[in-house]
């Protein structure tokens, strides 16, 4: 039997009301004992609790929080004097962004075959929510979102990418647009220099109108990268795989089709669910993972 690694977690918590004391787990720190460099950050991808608890919940903050941690620890790291192992730094995103509504506990130990696995059994004990007897099945971009997230924490590179992309810093003031995650791929384009890759989960399930949305956005979202980051963007757009003609009626067919061609005539790249593993592998490999 492998010998397994000591190790230390904190629980981040959401606390919407200080004074009531009721929180939710909602991630998860972990890292070998006395080896900052190691920690590692999960947050859930369900959000149900949060939002019973507070319907006002910002939830894409939230999310981008987990990012922001992950980064911090990759950059400062445990030896700068003061840090306390890398946990000072992340207590201080945390009180500046949500004040105290996001607290971390006291550390904890617990043995780890491998970091890994013990983060999913962490998730699992402490963060998720216990399944229904009847899991409800995530559909439409909903489970696009989680697919693409799956596959990229699959090639290890979730960590590294951009999420909750604001449109508006590459097109105008106001613009609602966020795309859901991209990165840097480091490659030189002749014309255009280096080359950003950004992905946004589109459902062709009930209607073309996030399609539509997406092409009208791509042209200017293509000029606003090359302005402001001196580089070529590749937008791809992921959604759900063709199914037999059999399986869809013909209306529905007929809108899959069309948001497919309205994307791919402002040359945005149409992939599916299917191909997923293959683009995070290219990841993978351009982020040098």
């Amino acid at each position: 039997m492998a010998e397994r690694v000591q190790c230390e977690f904190f629980l981040i918590r959401y606390v919407p009301d200080v004074v009531k004391g009721e929180f939710a787990n909602i991630g998860v720190l972990l890292r070998e004992a006395g080896r900052a460099e190691s920690a590692v950050v999960r947050f859930t991808r369900d959000w149900a609790r949060v939002k019973c608890m507070d319907a006002d919940a910002d939830i894409g903050l939230l999310e981008a929080l987990e990012g922001e941690i992950g980064e911090r620890l990759r950059t400062v790291g445990g030896d700068a004097p003061g840090s306390e192992y890398g946990i000072k730094p992340v207590m201080e995103i945390l009180e500046d962004t949500l004040a105290n509504s996001v607290q971390m506990t006291e550390v904890r130990a617990c043995l780890a075959e491998s970091l890994p696995a013990e983060i999913e059994q962490l998730m699992k004990m402490y963060v998720e929510p216990l399944k229904a007897k009847i899991e409800r099945r995530r559909t439409g971009r909903a489970a696009i979102v989680g697919a693409m997230r799956t596959e990229f924490e699959r090639a290890g590179v979730w960590g590294l990418m951009r999420k909750r992309i604001a449109a508006s810093l590459y097109t105008r003031a106001g613009d609602p647009m966020k795309i859901d995650c991209g990165y840097r791929a480091g490659l030189k384009d002749v014309t255009a220099g280096e080359v950003i890759r950004m992905f946004q989960a589109v459902s062709l399930e009930g209607d073309v109108e996030a399609a539509k949305g997406l092409a009208y956005s791509a042209p200017q979202l293509v000029e606003g990268v090359q302005r402001v980051e001196g580089a070529k963007l590749e937008l791809t757009a992921v959604v759900e795989a063709l199914r037999a003609v059999s399986d869809m009626e013909d209306e529905a067919m007929e809108r899959y089709r069309f948001g497919v061609e309205a994307m791919e005539r402002q040359e945005i790249r149409v992939v599916t669910l299917n191909d997923l593993a293959r683009v995070a592998e290219t990841a993978r490999m351009e982020l040098r993972v």
